[in-house]
């Protein structure tokens, strides 16, 4: 692997970036300093040092983030704080988000560069389970519920398939519901096809991952290795 390839993906700057520190002596290649930047090196047994500390290659990351309210799901948007903006050093080049949350939905999301997981995770056909947290403007009746559970109309070609609703705490009108499918606002459409409205939103789970409950709006860690595990199985 070239050198300023490692670096970049390493998350230590674009690879124009990289190539300007490599230049300037920054970089040690198993104790030499190297101003090459197409130099090849092996990730698995050379010492790379950047600014005086070694450099840790990850080829594939996985993070998990409880998405703040304000920020958007992107690798970039000229009017908003995207999600990577909240990784600060570890973010890199080649991450992304797995979907996508609307900018006032809260919760679970996961940044990785694993383009195949992603691709299991969204496509349609697999129909993985994502579970939000709703508070709606109004009660439910139990006709509104059967229609949520058995699909309803949100004006797309076929009735949404079916869900599961519960609820977290009827007074307060605080409510579970997962469904299969991501369909663009899908949650809110669901609500207001029966006659209610999204207040605000969370998502706790998308698959078998779910969300760390410790982690404050905004923050985020590496998944676990069972996480991971459950996740790629």
């Amino acid at each position: 692997m070239r050198l300023d390839k490692y670096l970049a993906q390493s998350g230590i700057g674009t690879r124009s970036q990289v190539k300007e520190y490599i230049r300037a002596g920054q970089v040690q290649v198993n104790g030499i300093r190297e101003k090459h930047a197409d130099r090849k090196i092996h990730a698995e047994t050379d010492d790379i040092v950047y600014r005086e500390k070694s450099v840790t290659f990850r080829e594939r990351v996985y993070y998990m983030l409880n998405k703040p309210s304000g920020c958007v799901s992107a690798t970039q948007d000229e009017r908003y704080m995207t999600v990577l903006d909240l990784l600060g050093k570890d973010r890199r080049k080649d991450l992304f988000p797995v979907g996508r949350l609307d900018r006032d939905t809260e919760g679970l999301l996961l940044l990785t560069n694993d383009g195949a997981l992603a691709h299991r995770l969204l496509s349609p056909r697999n129909h993985v389970p994502k579970t939000y947290q709703a508070l709606l403007a109004r009660d439910l009746t139990s006709g509104q519920i059967d229609l949520l559970e058995n699909g309803v109309d949100i004006g797309e070609e076929k009735l949404t398939l079916p869900s599961v609703f519960t609820w977290k705490d009827r007074q307060k009108k605080e409510a579970f519901l997962t469904i299969t499918e991501g369909k663009f606002h899908q949650v809110k459409r669901m609500f207001e096809a029966v006659g209610n409205q999204v207040l605000s939103l969370k998502r706790l789970s998308m698959g078998s991952l779910v969300l760390d409950e410790s982690l404050s709006p905004g923050e985020y860690r590496p998944l676990y290795e069972k996480e991971l595990e459950e996740l790629l199985d």
